[in-house]
């Protein structure tokens, strides 16, 4: 009963006590209430919104101030953190100088002891890790040419950087810097993840070129790089003029070009490619450095750093001479020229579309011979209907099959009095070279009077084409005798 009557008179004194709003005592006794304390950014892991947005403590009641800002710390991977500390009421404001820094991880470290003015304490051990702005990762330079310490050929600065997320270009280039190289020229692709640096002024051979990037560059999100970069390259290689080793026919196969083993001034067939290789490392310029006289249409490609491949964009005219020439101007990858223009003369192996056999049904099978008559019968029977077979020399596409039904003609020639005839049907029968047509309303003639028809396949560059650029050289005329 009487530990019961201490513990009750303890209790009563600290419920007087913490009704007392004046002072650190009651009647006499210690005044146990504790210290509010609430902090921004409450917990790890927040992102304050704004480059100068503060860091508050705010607390229930009046604070020492110069001990109470003393214990507050905040550190970063580069250091300590600087700014100003203000006091508006009971809350303590401390701001950046200079200002967060986007993706930066922080940590405020409140650790001591406090004390409010009526002097109650408070101890405090609590770090909180936070970032600023947002918390996107640290952009870093993965891949660079030429690489740090690489002999390169002298001529024009080609440098690549490549970066692993977008970049905010006004902030690289500004961070940029390479001694000696003269004006520079920014290029960005891949969604700003790719800088292509060239100048104007030739780099001098036998020269070492220092450059660097400061850690002032940054991402897109503002995430600056997490070191500066430095590096050096030296323009040292021996000077090897360039030169066209050879120039062949290659053909696509499974997303490569192959040689076909034939040589270029007579081997080159349809839909294939023109391959240029040359002894050594060619520049960007070099897929620009073919003309073709009389022109030739079509684009090159790089095959690998020694080899060009042209692709016309249609195939080459049939029986003509073309002259291939490789720029003088044609650089390597040091800037070296070609000094003087490479030719070489060709003419394709691409033979002009021909009719190999013409077959009257009812009839024998014929060499097609262009501008000969051909006796055709007609009977009773077939009541005026004409159906004959054409085998070309190479296959149709399918909307070249469309158009050469649409181009052949079948015209009474003599007498002037015969009938129109009329298309009955069209197949492309058993493969893409054969053809066979039906034509109706044909009369045969007579020992008295003979009838005539003119078949017509029209040929040149805007006659019947196979769909792979390939034409009759002429017109293709056959006059067709229609007899009983």
């Amino acid at each position: 009963m009487f530990h019961w009557r201490i513990n009750a008179f303890l209790i009563i004194a600290i419920i007087f006590s913490s009704c007392d709003s004046g002072g650190g005592y009651i009647a006499g006794f210690m005044d146990l209430r504790g210290i509010g304390l609430s902090v921004s950014p409450g917990k790890s892991g927040k992102v304050l919104p704004d480059e100068y947005s503060p860091v508050v403590l705010s607390f229930d009641t009046e604070m020492r101030k110069e001990e109470t800002e003393s214990i507050l710390q905040i550190n970063s991977d580069t250091g300590s953190v600087t700014g100003d500390c203000f006091w508006k009421d009971k809350q303590l404001f401390f701001v950046p100088s200079p200002p967060w820094t986007a993706g930066t991880r922080y940590v405020l470290n409140l650790s001591g002891t406090v004390y409010s003015m009526d002097g109650r304490e408070l101890r405090l051990e609590r770090y909180i890790s936070f970032f600023a702005i947002n918390k996107s990762e640290a952009p870093g330079l993965e891949w660079f040419s030429p690489a740090d310490g690489e002999s390169v050929e002298a001529g024009a600065l080609r440098m690549e950087l490549r970066f692993s997320l977008p970049m905010e270009i006004s902030s690289v280039e500004s961070a940029f810097a390479i001694d000696g190289a003269g004006e520079k020229r920014f290029e960005w692709s891949d969604d700003d993840r790719v800088l292509k640096v060239t100048t104007e002024k030739a780099l001098l051979p036998w020269t070492a070129y220092h450059w660097n990037l400061n850690d002032s560059a940054k991402s897109r999100d503002g995430v600056p790089l997490t070191k500066k970069i430095s590096a050096q390259f030296s323009t040292d290689l021996d000077k090897l003029v360039p030169r066209v080793l050879r120039v062949y026919p290659v053909i696509s196969s499974d997303g490569r070009w192959l040689p076909t083993g034939s040589g270029i001034e007579e081997g080159l067939g349809p839909g294939q490619g023109i391959l240029v290789e040359f002894n050594k490392p060619m520049g960007e310029n070099v897929l620009r450095s073919l003309r073709f006289d009389p022109n030739l249409a079509g684009r090159t490609e790089s095959l690998s750093d020694k080899s060009i491949v042209f692709i016309p964009s249609r195939d080459p005219e049939p029986e003509t001479a073309y002259t291939l020439v490789v720029s003088a101007d044609t650089r390597d990858s040091g800037g070296l020229k070609l000094g003087e223009d490479y030719h070489v003369t060709f003419i394709p192996d691409i033979p002009f579309l021909r009719i190999l056999s013409f077959n009257v049904e009812g009839a024998a099978v014929s060499d097609f011979d262009n501008n000969s008559t051909v006796r055709i019968p007609l009977d009773s029977k077939n009541q005026g209907i004409l159906r004959f077979t054409i085998r070309f020399s190479l296959p149709f596409s399918d909307e070249a099959k469309q158009n050469t039904a649409l181009l052949i003609s079948l015209n009474p020639y003599f007498p002037e009095t015969l009938d129109s005839t009329a298309l009955r049907s069209v197949t492309w029968q058993h493969s893409d070279d054969l053809l066979t047509m039906e034509w109706e309303r044909l009369k045969a003639g007579s020992a008295d009077e003979a009838h005539f028809y003119r078949l017509l396949i029209p040929g040149g560059k805007g006659g019947i084409n196979n769909g792979g650029s390939m034409y009759f050289k002429e017109d293709q005329v056959l006059y067709l005798e229609a007899v009983q």
